[in-house]
């Protein structure tokens, strides 16, 4: 395991939904006609930023909207609501109200966060709607047939709802929970390597501690744990290969520190495999999903080609293979990644 300060280029641009993508949604049915879109929430006259409870901003604001706006927009967060937990069934949503809406400037999709409370018993939901970007909606298809965690979202053209993925941010697990007197950091180590591994084969790039969170399963004699990625933002942009590998990050230098007291290089290797047989499990079981995925990204533009260029020949000398000069796209590039991977299980 290796650390570093790795840097992003710069703001990634947000790239629009090609005609290929939105075939692609209505196959797989993740596209919706929703009630209101994005452009909609935008409707507000100012903000007030949002503290956390020690009086730190939070990046969050809360926009203020004009009165006559309010009953529509919040009944249409309800539909929507229906729309991604319950394909529409608004019974769900009876005896909910939404608590409050956030606004985010600093974030690549300009995030709005909703809380949605059920006046029953005050149990509370979130889910995001966020500007439709291309790269994002690829890194949450690849999140779904890659890895084995299940992301739901929809799109309405420049409308892109996601839900709320639940579990501890990276950066606060590691300054607060990480070692728990009844966690075994063994397992936290072994989670952040597969993770890692995750990342560079799919291409997923920024996965600093603050873009991904830890979700923890007690079993019946000790904790399991699993790493998620929050954040697809910056999914196959960058042309630097070190931006796909979360060990470089200097926020990750506590995961990184952790795997180097507990894990050895056999060990890492060990669970390296183990990832990369279970990413051939899902590829061959979801082998047409990944190629109409594929076929999709073909139609428009997902990165610079300075940095395909760059990209590819980085690998080109890493993985000793001549074959990723040949890669046009990003997405030529992770197809490369997972043949190689099947090539190396089969081994």
């Amino acid at each position: 395991m290796e650390i570093e300060d790795v840097k992003i280029s710069r703001k990634k641009p947000i790239y629009a939904v090609g005609e290929g993508l939105h075939k692609y949604l209505r196959l797989y049915q993740r596209d919706a006609k929703l009630p209101i879109t994005y452009k909609d929430l935008l409707s507000f006259t100012e903000t007030i930023p949002v503290m956390d409870k020690y009086g730190n901003d939070t990046f969050w604001e809360t926009p203020l909207y004009p009165p006559y706006l309010i009953d529509q927009l919040y009944d249409g967060l309800k539909v929507i609501y229906a729309n991604l937990k319950a394909s529409g069934n608004t019974r769900i949503v009876q005896h909910k109200y939404i608590d409050r809406v956030e606004y985010c400037a600093f974030g690549n999709t300009r995030p709005f966060r909703i809380r949605i409370v059920n006046r029953l018993n005050d149990v509370y939901d979130y889910f995001y709607i966020k500007q439709a970007d291309a790269s994002r909606i690829y890194g949450l298809e690849l999140e779904e047939i890659l890895s084995p965690n299940q992301v739901n979202y929809m799109v309405d053209h420049e409308t892109l709802v996601e839900e709320h993925i639940v579990g501890i941010p990276g950066d606060i697990f590691a300054k607060q929970r990480m070692y728990t007197p009844d966690y075994n950091l063994t397992r936290i180590s072994k989670e952040f390597v597969k993770f890692n591994e995750r990342c560079i084969i799919s291409l997923l790039g920024d996965m600093r501690a603050y873009n991904f969170v830890v979700q923890i399963t007690p079993d019946f004699d000790d904790f399991q744990f699993r790493i998620r990625a929050i954040d697809f933002d910056q999914q196959f942009y960058e042309g630097n290969p070190k931006v796909y590998m979360p060990q470089f990050f200097k926020e990750n230098f506590p995961y990184v520190k952790l795997s180097m007291e507990h894990l050895t290089d056999k060990t890492v290797l060990q669970y390296q495999q183990e990832e990369r047989s279970s990413i051939v499990h899902r590829v061959r079981s979801e082998r047409h999903r990944i190629a109409d995925l594929r076929d999709a990204s073909k139609t428009q533009q997902l990165s610079t080609e300075e940095n395909i260029k760059q990209l590819r020949e980085a690998y080109a000398i890493s993985h000793e293979s001549e074959q990723y000069l040949k890669c046009k796209t990003m997405t030529d590039i992770v197809e490369l990644n997972v043949k190689n991977v099947i090539r190396q299980v089969q081994l």
